[in-house]
């Protein structure tokens, strides 16, 4: 595209935004364009920081017309196909956040830039709530459309189990609403295939009744990792679906003495009562209480919010089962969590509703009973490749007992063959024939791609 033409359609997209149009040259640029993983030094050719679904369809427009690829980022802080965006149009949609709850419905719809904070905040007052990412700055687009799973999915089942209808603009600059009965290839499609169909500005979520909501977190010393494990296994062995949580092991900054301690985490949606039988097991260990007792959902969010600026690196592996060598591997990668960061090792329980779950959805994880999910998060990029082994040595060591299949929201850029287990084989010759109809360019390819049939 001659340099007169793209100058001019810069300018006109300047014009034509109601939010703003931000390009290398211009005061502000290298804010914009950092993103959640600080080893990324990403440079857009242009960042459209959208208003409205309408600044979307715009800004697609324009990027159709450079032939540019068209990366986007919701609200939080996805991990997939970062390097991507580089020379791409970047659509943000981070002042997208608005959050409006239906009670009669039981339903709220979310803009495309909103947090798991911000559909938390507006429930609430309602006593209502779905299946969150565990951290509360996980953007809500991304998180539900990769499967999303979280503290009450046992209950609620996964994030995209609680899709109603999603408002998309896809690479033709076209506005649709996908649902059950409209767009119906594309609303399966959107169960687990991510941001590959177009920019998803907004969703419609089912919400359930939460009336009480109980937190407890039990630090026991270094080297009760297995204890640990196995008391939180046994804990779940018999649990009902209304109880969650995660094993986790976190190491400082400053890194704690021994090494990294690993922590019981346990969510129950009832009251502190109920929850302290539950936990009874893990509460025999020798160990140290957190927060504990009935609080508000939103609590058990704050756990693992990360702060910002830090270079980081995750995987996952989902698991057959625990035995003795799978909860020892666990326990070995929990131990060799890199001191002196902010890294952490989780190890959660799926089963009840993610296991009852609709069978039709490309979500190959969800039989799984087990997943293990280690994530780096570092400052100093002299600890780039410590960080980085951890990871993958820790996932290696779980191999044996892996199902195959993984979440795709817990994993970065893994390669193909991790996305198609991710969404499953069977699935994908479906979604590339859908991928076919709503991007037959492979525009939006700045992710876990699914490219068209």
């Amino acid at each position: 595209m001659a340099f007169s033409t793209a100058h001019s359609a810069l300018a006109a997209l300047r014009e034509e935004l109601a939010g703003e149009v931000v390009a290398p040259w211009d005061p502000g640029y290298d804010a914009a364009r950092a993103v959640f993983d600080a080893r990324a030094d990403l440079r857009p050719a242009v960042i459209a920081r959208c208003a409205d679904a309408a600044d979307v369809v715009r800004a697609v427009r324009f990027g159709r017309e450079l032939d540019l690829r068209i990366a986007v980022r919701g609200g939080g802080h996805g991990a997939a196909g970062t390097a991507a965006a580089d020379g791409a149009l970047l659509v943000d949609l981070g002042r997208m956040r608005r959050v409006t709850v239906d009670p009669v419905a039981g339903a709220a719809r979310v803009e495309g830039g909103a947090t798991t904070g911000d559909l938390d905040r507006a429930a609430l007052p309602y006593g209502l709530a779905t299946t969150g990412a565990r951290s509360r700055t996980t953007g809500v687009a991304g998180f539900v459309l990769g499967g999303g799973t979280g503290w009450l999915d046992r209950l609620f089942g996964p994030a995209v189990d609680n899709l109603l209808g999603v408002e998309l603009v896809t690479a033709g600059a076209e506005r649709v609403r996908a649902s059950a009965d409209e767009h119906p290839e594309l609303f399966w499609a959107l169960h687990g295939g991510g941001g590959n169909f177009g920019v998803a500005t907004a969703l419609t979520l089912r919400l359930h009744e939460l009336p009480r909501f109980s937190l407890a977190v039990l630090r026991c010393p270094p080297g009760y990792g297995a204890e640990v494990v196995g008391a939180f296994r046994e804990v779940f062995r018999t649990a009902p679906d209304e109880l969650g949580g995660a094993v986790l092991y976190l190491a400082g900054p400053p890194a704690p003495a021994g090494g990294p301690r690993c922590a019981a985490v346990l969510t129950y949606a009832g009251g502190a009562d109920g929850l302290r039988d539950l936990a009874g097991p893990l509460r025999a260990l020798p160990h140290e209480a957190g927060p504990a007792g009935e609080l508000p959902y939103p609590a058990a969010q704050r756990l693992l919010d990360t702060p910002p600026g830090l270079r980081h690196h995750r995987s996952a592996r989902c698991l057959t089962g625990l035995p003795r060598q799978a909860v020892d591997a666990f326990r070995a990668g929990g131990e060799g969590v890199p001191a002196a960061t902010c890294s952490r090792y989780l190890l959660f329980p799926q089963g009840g509703a993610v296991a009852a779950g609709p069978r039709g959805y490309p979500v190959a994880w969800r039989d799984a009973p087990w997943t293990a999910h280690p994530c780096a998060l570092w400052a100093d990029p002299a600890d780039d490749e410590r960080a980085l082994r951890w990871v993958r040595e820790a996932c290696a060591a779980l191999t044996p007992w892996s199902t195959g299949a993984v979440c795709l929201n817990l994993i970065g850029d893994e390669g193909p063959e991790r996305v198609r287990a991710g969404l499953g084989a069977g699935n994908l010759l479906r979604l590339e024939k859908v991928k076919r109809r709503y991007d037959p360019d492979n525009v939006f390819r700045c992710n876990h791609t699914i490219r068209p049939v």
